[in-house]
């Protein structure tokens, strides 16, 4: 009933798994950053599955194909702040859900970083009538 948000620490390097148990291919789409496609293999995924990543050469890329019965494997770091959607590109599995929000955050608390919500940034929703957060960062 409510978005997923995965909290997630500046810079860290992270390993997320796609797998697709039915009859139509898949594909997934991070919003503003590029990962590396390290693995497309048919079965389920298991953590012996590493071995056969690819660390040499992997492709960059925005969105990922998951065929039928098969995973895939994205490895990246998030290296910018902010509140990014992974997300199904099937409409209507993103319309019911399929999607989650990473949540961005540098521990250094600098304006290096991450800036402060702009003063004209709209806002809607649940939040629209709320006070606006407090700069964290001077």
């Amino acid at each position: 009933m409510e978005p997923i948000v995965l909290n997630m620490t500046h810079r860290n390097f992270v390993e997320i798994i796609f797998e697709n148990r039915e009859t139509a291919i898949q594909s997934y789409h991070l919003d503003g950053y590029s990962f590396f496609a390290v693995a497309i293999e048919t079965g389920n995924w298991s953590p012996e599955k590493r071995k056969n990543y690819n660390l040499l050469d992997a492709v960059s890329r925005h969105t990922i194909q998951v065929f039928p019965k098969s995973w895939a494997a994205i490895l990246l770091t998030f290296d910018n702040c902010g509140m990014w959607n992974i997300r199904s590109e099937v409409w209507d599995r993103r319309y019911l859900g399929q999607q989650l929000y990473a949540s961005v955050v540098s521990p250094n608390k600098s304006l290096k970083d991450e800036y402060n919500m702009p003063d004209g940034a709209l806002v809607c929703g649940v939040v629209e009538n709320m006070p606006k957060p407090p700069p964290p960062y001077t």
